[in-house]
C-alpha cells in the first residue's frame, strides 16, 4: 500500500508538510474540518499545494522528514517545480567553476 506526502499552505501563510497512506483529498478535507487539533486547526482553511505519491509507506515518511528540515524557500521552490532554484538553495552546493 503506497502513501503520500503533502504540503498545505494555511491561512496564516504558513506550511504544513505530512503523510497519509487514505485519500489524500479525505485528509485535506479532515484538515480543514480541524478534525485533528493540531498545528492546521487554528490555521483553517489550508489549501493543498503539492503532493507527491510514493509506493512505499516508508519512502513518504522519509520525504516527510526532509521536507520538514527545509527552509521556506526550498519548500517554495519545490512547490512551483523550480529544480534548479532546489539545488541552488540547497546547504553547500557550490556552481562548478569554469
Amino acid at each position: 500500500m503506497g502513501a503520500d506526502v503533502y504540503i498545505l499552505l494555511c491561512r496564516d501563510g504558513s506550511y504544513y508538510v505530512g503523510t497519509t497512506r487514505d485519500s489524500l483529498e479525505r485528509r485535506v478535507a479532515e484538515h480543514n474540518e480541524g478534525s485533528f487539533g493540531g498545528y492546521t486547526s487554528p490555521r483553517r482553511p489550508v489549501q493543498l499545494v503539492f503532493h507527491e505519491e510514493f509506493d512505499r509507506v516508508t519512502d513518504a515518511i522519509a520525504a516527510e522528514r526532509q521536507l520538514k528540515g527545509w527552509r521556506r524557500a526550498k519548500k517554495e521552490a519545490l512547490i512551483r517545480g523550480d529544480y534548479e532554484a532546489l539545488r541552488e538553495l540547497a546547504w553547500g552546493w557550490t556552481k562548478e567553476k569554469t
